[in-house]
């Protein structure tokens, strides 16, 4: 559809309209009494979340590529059907094809109580079965309220099982990496990165003076990310996952990255949910099953 044929279809003035940006990506922007949010049908990309009276809850790279044939730096990237390296074709995209490909908008409803709910669909295409051959129906629904609820449903459309992997890459916008302490990790059993040697946090919060890749094992509870900088805690939940990953690329990371700014990493961190690692938390669909992944995300 084109915008002009979305915004007769879905848009409601003052409310929902679709804007297309400089590099054609479409666009749809969410107001109402709770929020405003933007997210782009590329990728079924949130990338911006601003409850009423505060700062944005989702932090965006300023160098950020908006154009189809990349992904988005920022916000909350749909990970499937894997999550980091592909395991064994290292050449195949990061983090899967899901945030490379274009969604089709469901629908848009406004839910009891006055929040918004954006609906948004992907199956299989020649691009997907390139990479991996299998045929699935995604639903991205995104609930935007005093709380932001966002939900990825796989459905198995084929004929034989498969297996796959995901996450909502969370990056939360924070005052300073150094200063924030995250709450809800303790006594939690976590890799670094996809190393096999598992740890045990001891240490009541987590905090931040080195570049930190934490992948939580069997963790289902609650993070708080604690910002005195902003004056303000960020608490997301979850259901559908057994990992918690906590990443914060630091200084010497950020600087190999082409879409972030060598200082990007001091207003960020991502705690997210995902199903990441092979024997632990695989998803397996039979045909014709579904699974949910979601994160809920509020100031409390």
């Amino acid at each position: 559809m084109t915008d002009q044929q979305l915004n007769k279809q879905f848009g409601v003035a003052d409310k929902i309209y679709f804007y297309r940006t400089e590099l054609d990506i479409t666009v749809v922007s969410i107001i109402n009494q709770y929020a405003t949010a933007n997210i782009s049908l590329h990728g079924a990309h949130i990338i911006s979340f601003v409850p009423a009276g505060q700062k944005d809850i989702l932090w965006m790279s300023e160098k950020s590529a908006f154009e189809p044939a990349k992904a988005i730096r920022g916000g909350i990237p749909i990970c499937f059907p894997w999550f980091g390296p592909h395991l064994t074709d290292k050449t195949k995209p990061q983090h899967g094809f899901a945030r490379l490909q274009q969604w089709d908008v469901l629908d848009i409803t406004e839910a009891p109580g006055g929040s918004t709910v954006v609906s948004l669909s992907l199956r299989e295409s020649p691009f997907s079965l390139s990479l991996w051959p299998h045929t699935f129906k995604a639903i991205a629904e995104f609930k935007i309220g005093k709380i932001l609820e966002v939900k990825l449903t796989v459905t198995n459309t084929s004929d034989q099982p498969f297996e796959y992997s995901d996450a909502l890459h969370t990056y939360f916008n924070i005052s300073d990496i150094s200063a924030i302490k995250i709450s809800g990790l303790a006594n939690c059993s976590y890799y670094e990165a996809f190393d096999m040697d598992l740890k045990t946090q001891e240490d009541e919060v987590l905090s931040f003076k080195t570049e930190t890749n934490r992948r939580y094992i069997d963790h289902y509870g609650e993070c708080i990310i604690e910002d005195p900088g902003f004056k303000r805690n960020i608490r997301s939940t979850k259901t559908g996952s057994k990992v918690t990953v906590v990443w914060n690329p630091w200084e010497a990371t950020s600087k190999t990255m082409g879409d972030m700014t060598s200082d990007g990493y001091k207003t960020f961190v991502c705690a997210e949910p995902a199903n990441a690692y092979p024997g632990i938390d695989m998803i397996q669909l039979a045909p014709g099953a579904s699974h949910t992944l979601s994160t809920s995300i509020e100031i409390v």
